[in-house]
């Protein structure tokens, strides 16, 4: 599942258009890592975005 799990931040949908106007729907996937991060005072693997990384809103485990 393509969402992060400090933030909540998803797939978005919407539409592309050719040059020639013609449009077909397309999806955005975020950024996300696989990082071992510190859930409730043990590691665990968890996906996250990197805006969150970058932030420091996740403690890393060693």
């Amino acid at each position: 599942m393509a969402k992060c799990a400090v933030c909540g931040k998803g797939i978005v949908f919407g539409r592309q258009a050719s040059h020639s106007n013609i449009k077909t729907n397309r999806t955005w996937s975020p950024n996300l890592q696989t990082v071992k991060a510190m859930v409730d005072g043990s590691p665990k693997r968890i996906n996250v975005c990197t805006r969150c990384l970058r932030a420091g809103k996740v403690q890393r485990a060693i």
